[in-house]
């Protein structure tokens, strides 16, 4: 458990680093914003003297506190802990390093502004924290109404990003902002479940004792035969397995032209474990 917290501690440092340069070089200069609360913290920066470190932490606390139950206690004191580090980053980056902008120029910065917020967001999760409280509000949302919490945090980050184009007055830099968003979900994405070159391949075959012999050889892939029956009673024989994008086309043909009549069901492999992955 020691040693588990303490990996957890070191994903939140360096993810909290990660995510607070990305603030400073490049959405803080180039005045663009993110999603969630950081991205509601940099508009209020914009418009008001205070600190995007100290109004992370106004406004993410009080979430905290509210939400605490929906969190679980050693989930919400390391999202605490994350929010102080990100925050005190920030602000001694700005005022004591006194770090400039890498680029003044709004593509490259929503590109870039984008990964590094994503790199750090997912770092962060990977120790098992949050890096800001729409994730509480999602959760509150969803826990007492039939609304998803994705479908919470889509619509918080349409409210701040349409909230920009009165405050930023500057309609091009708010629809850079929408791009970084995505490129930063993006990003996430591929952290936490690798970037996969496979496919997901269900094979519904009468012919599975030809097809299971022509994929061992030919391809030389394993595989799952799982029967079953048909709504009608039928009996129904389906071949499960993973193979390379490079490889779909040549599965393609196979199952082509040893059985006409079987259908082929291929899906995104997101992530995969085990077998040493």
């Amino acid at each position: 458990m020691i040693k588990q917290e303490l990996k957890n501690y070191l994903y939140i440092l360096l993810g909290s680093i990660i995510l607070a340069f990305g603030v400073v070089w490049f959405f803080a200069p180039n005045h663009m914003i993110t999603g969630g609360t950081a991205g509601l913290a940099l508009l209020i920066h914009y418009i008001s003297p205070f600190s995007i470190g100290s109004l992370i932490i106004a406004i993410n606390i009080p979430l905290l506190i509210i939400g605490i139950k929906y969190l679980g206690k050693m989930f919400a004191i390391r999202t605490i802990i994350t929010l102080v580090l990100i925050s005190t980053f920030i602000d001694i980056m700005i005022r004591f390093f006194h770090l400039k902008a890498l680029v003044m120029d709004t593509p490259l910065a929503a590109i870039f502004g984008g990964i590094f917020i994503g790199v750090g967001i997912a770092i962060i999760i990977k120790g098992n924290s949050s890096a800001g409280g729409s994730t509480i509000i999602a959760r509150i949302v969803a826990s007492n109404t039939e609304i998803k919490p994705g479908q919470v945090l889509l619509f918080l980050d349409f409210c701040i990003v349409f909230s920009a184009l009165f405050i930023l007055d500057d309609n091009v830099r708010v629809l850079w902002s929408i791009v970084s968003i995505y490129i930063t979900s993006r990003v996430i994405d591929m952290v936490l479940t690798g970037n996969l070159n496979k496919k997901v391949v269900n094979i519904v075959t009468e012919k599975a004792d030809l097809l299971k012999v022509r994929i061992r050889e030919d391809l030389g892939e394993y595989g799952t035969i799982i029967t079953g029956d048909g709504l009608y009673g039928e009996h129904k024989t389906m071949i499960l397995i993973i193979v390379e994008v490079t490889k779909l086309q040549y599965l393609r043909e196979l199952v082509k032209n040893n059985d006409p009549e079987a259908f082929l069901i291929i899906s995104e492999a997101n992530e995969m474990l085990g077998r040493g992955n």
